[in-house]
């Protein structure tokens, strides 16, 4: 379920690229705040900014795809950080990774929910070794984690 963008947003839009018309190194300001406005960068918010900044969409994309923190489609409310790293892998974070695939339904290739209330990441370490297995929802940390304690915890976010 993608909302379409309202008119608010595409004037908050034209606001932010009338501020920065012109000024050189603005694009990474301009597509953290179209990103903000929009909750992610869909295409025509790309091409809106490349037009009006007058930098071509192949250099705005470039950057788009480089940045971790950027994105093309939309995300869910939840932001779940799945680790993957060493201490988590001995400790199951294969099946955790299940579970939580599983509790979300999430099909092959899908990491957010149709309802857009969760996202699903991989990480490399998330750095609670200790409590190994982990997750993060927002910016809360669970650890211990079974496949059994996976979908109450989610369900706490819903």
């Amino acid at each position: 379920m993608v909302e379409k963008s309202s008119a608010k947003q595409w004037e908050q839009l034209a606001e932010l690229l009338a501020q920065y018309r012109g000024t050189k190194g603005s694009v990474i300001p301009v597509l953290q705040q179209a990103q903000d406005i929009f909750g992610y960068l869909p295409k025509d918010v790309l091409i809106e900014i490349s037009d009006k900044l007058e930098v071509p969409i192949s250099q705005i994309y470039g950057v788009v795809t480089f940045y971790a923190q950027f994105h093309l489609e939309p995300r869910g409310k939840n932001i779940i950080r799945s680790c993957q790293g060493t201490a988590c892998h001995v400790r199951g974070a294969k099946n955790i990774l299940k579970a939580i695939r599983d509790k979300l339904d999430l099909k092959d290739g899908q990491s957010t929910t149709p309802d857009l209330k969760f996202t699903l990441e991989t990480v490399a370490c998330i750095g609670a070794c200790g409590l190994a297995p982990v997750f993060m929802v927002n910016d809360e940390t669970h650890g211990r984690l079974t496949p059994e304690t996976v979908g109450p915890i989610l369900d706490s976010y819903a």
